[in-house]
Order: C-alpha cells, then sequence, then structure tokens
C-alpha cells in the first residue's frame, strides 16, 4: 500500500495494477449487491442476449478505482470524494485487468486530487473509463 501524503504528489503520477475476475468475485459482489440479473447470474440467457457468457457487474469492475486510490495513488491517506465511470466495453469472468490511474489536477487549497483512470482488459481494450476525485492528508 502506498501512503503519499499531499505534498508527495504531483500533476503526471501514474499507478497501475491487475486484477482477476473469477467467479468467487462475482458470487461475493451477488452477496453483497443482491443484484440477480439474469445477465450476470445465467450463461445460457447472456449467449442468448449475444454475449460469450455471463457479463461481469459493471459496478464489480468499477469497484477497482477505490482500489486504486486507497492502495495505489495515492493510497492510505486518500478520502474519496467522487467517482464518475463509463462503461465502454463489457467485462467477463476469467478477463485479466489493468487498472491505470494518472493525477491530472490537484488543489492545494482543500488538498485534492483529481485521477483520470481506466481499465483494460487482457486484449489491450478499454472497458471502463472514469475520473476519481479524493481528499488526501498534507
Amino acid at each position: 500500500m502506498n501512503s503519499y501524503t499531499f505534498k508527495e504528489l504531483s500533476l503526471g503520477m501514474k499507478q497501475a495494477f491487475t486484477a482477476n475476475i473469477t467467479e468467487e468475485k462475482m458470487e461475493l459482489f451477488y452477496r453483497l449487491s443482491g443484484d440477480c440479473s439474469p445477465i450476470h447470474m445465467d450463461a445460457a440467457y447472456a449467449q442468448q442476449r449475444g454475449y460469450p457468457g455471463r457479463v461481469v457487474y459493471g459496478m464489480l469492475g468499477a469497484s477497482l478505482f477505490s482500489t486504486l486510490a486507497g492502495v495505489y495513488l495515492p493510497g492510505e491517506h486518500c478520502l474519496l470524494h467522487g467517482v464518475e465511470c463509463k462503461f465502454a466495453k463489457p467485462v467477463f469472468l476469467g478477463d485479466t485487468l489493468t487498472v491505470t490511474g494518472e493525477i491530472v489536477e490537484t488543489n492545494d487549497t482543500f488538498c485534492t486530487v483529481k485521477i483520470k483512470a481506466s481499465i483494460t482488459n487482457q486484449n489491450g481494450e478499454t472497458v471502463t473509463r472514469g475520473v476519481i476525485r479524493a481528499g488526501v492528508a498534507r
């Protein structure tokens, strides 16, 4: 876990990590959210809709933005103020996702940062885009 303070952050700083999307993560997200939509739960239904298999919860993938901010950039001194995300392509079981963030704005008065974030799959395709706003301890 990184522990950058606000004073240690600068424009252009980047961090990235990878995460595998597993059946276990899907099950845990279902248990937390209660979202039982058949597109997430039933492979045959998802295939009837034109997908190769169950579609991963968009918010499961987007939850990795919390990991990006709270563990990598800025890390332990971060408090999320907001996350905006756009889902560009579906994610599927077994995908390996790379989550990347770059600081694109800092505010010295309020000790906040704006992070441009993206999630790509193992094929290099962007599946989710995001903007993270966070407060950071001095």
